[in-house]
C-alpha cells in the first residue's frame, strides 16, 4: 500500500510540475533571463513558457526577442508580454500590437511597448508621437 501511495503522489507531482501556464512576475525580485537585470517595469516585462512548463521571465520585450534567437521556437508554448495600458497584466505576444516611440522608454532602450489591442496603441501613439 505504501508503494502505491508513493507512486500516486510521484505521478501527481510530475503532472502538476509540467503544467503549461504563465507565472506571475515578482517585480523587484525576479531577474531577467537574458540580461540579468531585476524586473521592475510593469509596463514592459515579458515571459515565455516552454512546452515542458518552464517559465522564462524578461524585463523587456526586446530581451525576450533576443533570447528567442537562442531557443528552439517549436518548444515554446506561450509567448506573453505586459500590456502597456494595464501594467502587470500579461497578454498574448502573438496577438498584441506593438509601438515604438522615443517618448516611451523601455528598460533596454528599444522604446518598444506592447498593447493588448490596436486602439490602445493608437491612442498612446497619438499622445506620444510614435512610429
Amino acid at each position: 500500500m505504501k508503494i502505491f501511495r508513493f507512486l500516486f503522489f510521484s505521478i501527481l507531482i510530475f503532472l502538476t510540475s509540467c503544467e503549461i501556464k504563465p507565472e506571475p512576475i515578482q517585480y523587484g525580485m525576479d531577474g531577467c533571463h537574458f540580461c540579468s537585470m531585476t524586473i521592475v517595469d510593469r509596463q514592459h516585462a515579458a515571459e515565455f513558457v516552454t512546452s515542458k512548463g518552464k517559465v522564462f521571465k524578461f524585463d523587456a520585450v526586446e530581451c525576450m526577442m533576443n533570447q528567442l534567437n537562442k531557443e528552439d521556437i517549436s518548444e515554446i508554448a506561450l509567448f506573453l508580454v505586459n500590456d502597456y495600458v494595464t501594467p502587470g497584466e500579461l497578454v498574448s505576444a502573438q496577438e498584441a500590437t506593438y509601438l515604438i516611440s522615443e517618448n516611451i522608454p523601455s528598460p533596454m532602450g528599444a522604446y518598444l511597448s506592447a498593447f493588448e489591442n490596436k486602439e490602445d496603441a493608437e491612442r498612446v501613439r497619438e499622445a506620444n508621437t510614435g512610429i
